[in-house]
């Protein structure tokens, strides 16, 4: 049985929040803004209920105020630099991964750049103390094993990457991966979407050095399966090994039934949603594989 991930009450101010916050990085028309926000009103009056898509309906949203404000990429600076900054305490990382090298630390510390935002820190912030934290601390739901179990079992794989910055950390794992000799395809949007990565950030960072990095042919939250290109539809449809990373692609795969994959989610619990769906608390990093989620 799959088990849909459908909109809780509380998706519905993240909805105007991240709206809002697309329209000051995309405009200063403040008269414009009002308008939107007029049809973003009517667009939820119209299209938000228990049976709403989170991902579908959220990548409306962000595509109208693109079209709208005529603004194709409004987090353009701020996707910049997470990848600088993260590209910054990257030796800081593989330091610490010299201590420990094994598969499970590897995941945390891609895990840990879902957990951090690059594009958002304060002064004075201790970054590398978050990392020596972040591996120190237990993983809500481990699944590693199992992972390395498919990892020596499958020969290739696909891998969903989120947010910009957040790749610089990905590659850690992808190096870590391919010491397994899997063949690696590593998935970006098409478009830019809030600060997902696309081809030209993950070119930026040197991702195309661990795998053939292929587009989803769509700019949306996430994976949202009837947006996805026709081609990127029979890759994923044919790929039975897949990792994904982050809350937008773990939303957007609840709608598709995986029960003939080996899918693993590597996320942090930013959302009370996904806490809730999870039964973890927020803030809580998983790596957990689909078959606990999906089938019963």
């Amino acid at each position: 049985m799959v088990v849909n991930l459908k909109v809780y009450y509380d998706c519905a101010p993240c909805f105007l929040r991240q709206a809002r916050d697309a329209m000051d990085l995309a405009c200063d028309d403040e008269d414009l803004k009002i308008e939107l926000m007029e049809d973003i009103f009517k667009f939820l009056s119209e299209n938000y209920d228990s049976n709403a898509s989170s991902n579908k309906t959220g990548s409306q949203i962000h595509k109208h105020i693109k079209e709208k404000t005529n603004c194709a990429d409004p987090y353009y600076k701020q996707k910049k630099l997470g990848n600088q900054i993260a590209l910054k305490y990257l030796p800081i990382v593989k330091n610490l991964l010299d201590e420990n090298d094994n598969l499970e630390n590897h995941v945390k510390i891609a895990i840990l750049g879902n957990l951090l935002d690059f594009g958002a820190f304060e002064l004075g912030t201790n970054i590398e103390d978050l990392i020596k934290k972040n591996l120190n601390d237990d993983l809500a739901i481990n699944d590693s094993e199992k992972l390395e179990k498919d990892l020596k079992k499958h020969k290739d794989l696909l891998y969903l990457v989120d947010n910009t910055g957040e790749i610089v950390f990905d590659k850690l794992l992808l190096s870590k991966i391919k010491d397994y000799n899997i063949n690696i395809s590593i998935a970006v949007k098409e478009r830019p979407i809030l600060n997902d990565a696309c081809m030209e950030d993950a070119l930026e960072v040197g991702l195309d050095e661990y795998g053939d990095i292929i587009s989803i042919g769509a700019d949306t939250i996430g994976i949202v399966y009837s947006e996805i290109s026709k081609d990127f539809k029979e890759i994923f449809d044919n790929s039975d090994f897949i990792i994904s990373k982050g809350l937008g692609n773990y939303e957007g795969l609840t709608e598709i039934d995986l029960s003939n994959k080996d899918v693993y989610f590597l996320l942090c619990a930013k959302c009370s949603t996904i806490a809730k769906d999870l039964d973890i608390n927020m803030q809580e990093m998983i790596l957990v594989k689909n078959r606990n989620l999906f089938i019963s």
